[in-house]
């Protein structure tokens, strides 16, 4: 038996997947609605692949083992739509991460966790129509260390059809502003932070502040209200720093405030391509005096973000320029 294997109960109906191993060879096994049951390890057995499909309910507890046992009245339209992504609060310190297939396509799928370079399979298979599948369980306190989540997912449908092109989302969590999509996540049936990642202008990094996620668990799965997502628009590739393309009223502005809204500008821009998940980004800082430069180096070496930070082309930019990568 290993880790997410599924499992019966010998002497219950319950069935799950293992979760974890215990000492005195206790079982954790985490059941329907992601409560978690110590078992002897003689007490359970492991279910087939096919057998384990009943393992997916939709959200009346319902089984289903195949698309034909999903009821669609003849004369409704085929569901091209409803790829979703949901973040369910297990408690205030976690959420569990699932794949939900609300169309009526069969979806081949693979799910993974991408971190500095090394990739991690969270999940692969089919989705059904109507069906849903747990991908990870995550700590909220390790908000900013949660890896780019990757998905690449197929259409399905016997017959002939034309097929839609396959679908690649990467989709990485930001600290500034979870968004607060609040509602009842499709299949499963409960409170959700729920996206759907079939859109075509969805933003592919999901934001929140860290200090506050939390609190944003309790106060909106819990009963609480809903919270605007602010856009953050999406910064040109080369940011040029010198003051005259940053305002008009240059001549008004004391040494103090010229590098004041030069480090406004710099923090905007950079907040923004971390947000949209640009892998590199250059700002034109000039040679000058170096303050502005040195200044910059400074608050990029303690940004998380940053994956490093070096002189830009000096055959383009001169020794004006800084080219970061961001994580």
């Amino acid at each position: 038996m290993n880790i997410g294997d599924k499992v019966r109960l010998v002497h219950g109906r319950e069935e799950g997947v293992i979760y974890a191993f215990l000492p005195g060879n206790i079982v954790e096994i985490e059941i329907e609605d992601g409560f978690r049951i110590p078992v002897l390890r003689n007490e359970i057995v492991t279910i087939s692949p096919i057998e384990s499909q009943r393992l997916v309910k939709e959200p009346d507890s319902k089984k289903i083992k195949s698309q034909s046992d999903v009821i669609v009245p003849r004369n409704a339209p085929f569901a091209e739509k409803g790829i979703f992504l949901a973040f369910v609060a297990v408690n205030d310190r976690a959420v569990t991460m699932h794949l939900i297939n609300n169309s009526d396509w069969v979806l081949p799928f693979t799910a993974v966790a991408v971190n500095e370079q090394v990739s991690t399979g969270l999940a692969g298979g089919v989705l059904q129509p109507r069906t849903a599948q747990k991908l990870s369980e995550l700590i909220m306190k390790d908000f900013e260390t949660w890896p780019v989540f990757e998905f690449k997912i197929l259409y399905y449908r016997e017959g002939n059809h034309a097929l839609p092109q396959a679908l690649t989302k990467r989709i990485k969590c930001r600290a500034q502003s979870f968004y607060k999509n609040k509602g009842k996540a499709p299949v499963l049936g409960k409170d959700a932070f729920v996206y759907q990642i079939d859109e075509e202008n969805l933003k592919t990094e999901i934001h929140a502040s860290p200090e506050n996620l939390s609190n944003d668990l309790k106060t909106s799965l819990m009963g609480g209200g809903k919270v605007e997502t602010p856009v953050l628009e999406k910064p040109e590739q080369v940011v040029d720093l010198h003051i005259e393309k940053l305002t008009k009223h240059v001549g008004s502005l004391s040494n103090d405030s010229i590098l004041k809204t030069q480090l406004a500008a710099f923090e905007s821009n950079l907040e923004s391509a971390i947000a949209n998940g640009m892998e590199e980004i250059t700002f034109i800082h000039g040679a000058g005096s170096g303050v502005l430069r040195t200044e910059l180096h400074r608050r990029l070496g303690k940004n998380q973000h940053v994956n490093y930070f070096k002189d830009a082309q000096k055959e383009k930019f001169g020794y004006g320029a800084t080219l970061v990568k961001i994580k």
